[in-house]
């Protein structure tokens, strides 16, 4: 009886546990929704304004939609109207503070930079970069220079495409946050670099100086909306909103200030 009883509690045992284990690996745990989705509110450019000070905020030139799909609203709103918009803002608290930089355009501050001021380099450095990223910038634009950009491109780097490439890589092998440039070296031939941060070519103990013409973001703020991890195809994107006009016309003042 004894061992009846004794196989019939084993029996029980290997029953009960396994199924237990199971009731506990399959076990659903609802996690509630949320009841009312966050509204994005997109303003417009125009509405956006830097407090008051020594500079200001580029006027944006066109929608924050118009250069959809490369890209998109949401991006273009919260990159103008929330990063630029706090650079320029803290910039001029800075220049408001320091006798030094009272009445220096934004060129000659940072040419003349103390590298160890931290907060005047990245404010100094955001607000300049982001004015001639946004400046670059246009709907139904892209292709290809023309005129002497495009005849001194083929001269300093052998064809379009070869700049292109060029670019692109150091667009895409920054390492985290950062720019790529194009810029006018000092003997007015053009060179491709890129900074970390909000670096420039202005500023002082780069690796490559001289005069940017045109600029690309690659900091995350600038296409993770659109594009994630995936940087490469947002710098192909960017290659079709180029306001190549605007950058010529930044080639020919850099030229001409070599005269």
């Amino acid at each position: 009886m004894k061992r009846i009883f004794l196989t019939f509690l084993c029996i029980t045992l290997i029953v009960i546990f396994p199924s237990c284990k199971r009731k506990k690996l399959t076990e659903v745990v609802e996690v509630p929704l949320p009841s009312v989705e966050e509204k994005v509110t997109i303003g417009h450019p125009d509405d956006v304004s830097a407090d008051e000070g020594q500079f200001a905020l580029l006027a944006l030139p066109y929608e924050y939609n118009a250069l959809s799909p490369s890209i998109d609203i949401l991006t273009m709103n919260v990159h103008y109207s929330k990063h630029y918009l706090t650079y320029t803002n803290n910039l001029n608290k800075l220049v408001a503070a320091d006798p030094n930089s009272v009445d220096l355009d934004i060129e000659d501050i940072l040419k003349k930079l103390d590298l160890n001021n931290a907060d005047l380099r990245n404010n100094a450095g955001g607000y300049y970069n982001h004015t001639l990223f946004f400046e670059s910038l246009a709907p139904k634009a892209g292709g290809q220079p023309k005129d002497t950009l495009a005849t001194t491109i083929n001269r300093d780097f052998g064809s379009f495409e070869v700049f292109k490439n060029q670019f692109a890589d150091a667009a895409e092998k920054q390492f985290g946050s950062g720019w790529a440039w194009l810029i006018v070296d000092k003997t007015g031939k053009l060179v491709v670099t890129s900074t970390p941060n909000q670096d420039n070519p202005l500023m002082p103990k780069q690796i490559i100086t001289g005069t940017p013409i045109l600029c690309l973001d690659v900091w995350e703020h600038a296409y993770y909306l659109d594009y994630q991890y995936k940087r490469k195809k947002y710098i192909e994107a960017f290659f079709k909103v180029i306001n190549w006009k605007k950058v010529s016309e930044r080639f020919e003042e850099a030229i001409a200030k070599k005269k």
